[in-house]
């Protein structure tokens, strides 16, 4: 099949860490290699954010991306993108009447407007996946949630105006049929894991002679990075890497790292504390096998790839119990899942797995072996690949393209 993705803001060619760009990056990247390895034609196609780079750029074998002309060709924040949706849509739609793809499969909810415009003159079936909801970023963020107000609006529009939504998690699915989208458009496919780049053998990263937390996403006030800090304060001894945010020289620029840096003093834990940046995606899992357990407690996650990919490196994980972190996370069994916002809780699951070498190996292993069997990227890919061909038949077409797995 000839495959469009579109991901109007997490383009695979940016790098992972920075504000906007995190586990939707990720994804549209290794679903598209994925699905390239099995024969198709792969096509991303992404706002260009610089001048740099030339329109369309061989990104793997069968992956090409192609950096669409709407709105200046500079970073803006993923917030501020939509006045230019239109136009995205409009180019994407002048390409697509000519070179029609079999399926489009769109990222995010401003790539589900834009696919929906461009695709109904073709003819071509779009699914969709939505990464995040607006309605609970709204539900948890409040007047603090930077989304522009008509996005609830349009995400009911895209979820009844596509043909499958690809949900990543049961907690999404609630969501949607919540929203009033029919069970029969649903389908769910989690997000999934490299387990040749993320394993229990490989590189190690430099550490000290005590024990290392690692914390690492986007530092973004949700993520909850507050909440560990202030449980560093009954978690004795322990360093804490904090990995994510801007580049390490940009660290005393940022006004998260800011906020963070003052929490850490005021609890009397700054000396414990490491803030070390961005980190590059092929250094990650270095750093991971480098710690003694990872810790990801965000007030809430549509997905949370980053816990999944600490236990393809079987290292034990502490997680909020939100979100697709309920599903990824298999509490008592890879790791323990806690409240949010909730220090104490936090600490005492902590300093259990410190405390208990025994545990916190086989937390690991059973970690790294429920990656391997559940969240591989081909087998993900393979699940892609059947709501495409799916709603290709729907339409009364054949699949074409399709290499035996």
């Amino acid at each position: 099949m000839k495959i469009a993705m579109v991901s109007e803001h997490a383009s695979p060619l940016a790098p992972i860490g920075s504000v906007d760009s995190g586990g939707q990056n990720v994804h549209v990247s290794a679903l598209a290699r994925g699905l390239a390895a099995r024969g198709h034609e792969v096509t991303v196609y992404t706002r260009r954010d610089g001048t740099e780079l030339p329109e369309e750029v061989p990104f793997a074998p069968g992956v090409r991306v192609v950096q669409v002309p709407a709105g200046p060709p500079e970073r803006i924040d993923k917030d501020a993108i939509l006045p230019w949706i239109p136009d995205f849509g409009h180019w994407l739609r002048q390409r697509w009447m000519f070179q029609p793809p079999d399926v489009v499969h769109s990222h995010f909810w401003m790539s589900g407007l834009a696919a929906l415009a461009a695709a109904r003159d073709p003819g071509v079936p779009v699914v969709h996946t939505f990464h995040a909801l607006g309605v609970v970023k709204r539900r948890h963020q409040g007047a603090g949630d930077p989304s522009p107000r008509e996005r609830l609006k349009a995400e009911a529009v895209i979820a009844r105006g596509v043909d499958r939504v690809i949900a990543t998690c049961g907690d999404e699915v609630r969501e949607l049929t919540g929203m009033g989208v029919p069970l029969r458009s649903l389908r769910v496919v989690p997000c999934g894991v490299d387990c040749t780049e993320f394993s229990p053998a490989g590189p190690v990263a430099p550490r000290p002679r005590g024990q290392r937390l690692l914390s690492i996403g986007r530092l973004v006030p949700r993520k909850g990075v507050d909440t560990l800090i202030e449980a560093m304060r009954l978690i004795p001894d322990a360093e804490l890497i904090v990995a994510g945010g801007p580049r390490s020289h940009e660290l005393d620029r940022d006004p998260e790292v800011a906020r963070l840096r003052t929490i850490a003093s005021k609890a009397g834990v700054a000396g414990r504390i490491r803030f070390i940046g961005q980190a590059a995606h092929e250094n990650v899992p270095a750093l991971m096998r480098s710690a003694d357990l990872a810790v990801f407690v965000p007030w809430y996650e549509p997905f949370g790839m980053v816990a999944l990919e600490a236990m393809a490196c079987a290292l034990p994980v502490v997680a909020s119990a939100v979100g697709g972190q309920c599903e990824t996370v298999v509490d008592r069994l890879t790791g323990i899942l806690v409240p949010p916002r909730d220090p104490r809780s936090l600490a005492t699951a902590v300093n259990t797995l410190l405390d208990d070498p025994g545990l916190r190996q086989a937390y690991g292993r059973a970690g790294a072996e429920r990656a391997r069997a559940r969240y591989n990227w081909p087998r993900i890919a393979a699940e892609t690949c059947a709501v495409y061909e799916e709603v290709v038949r729907a339409r009364g077409r054949v699949p074409a393209g399709r290499k035996a797995s």
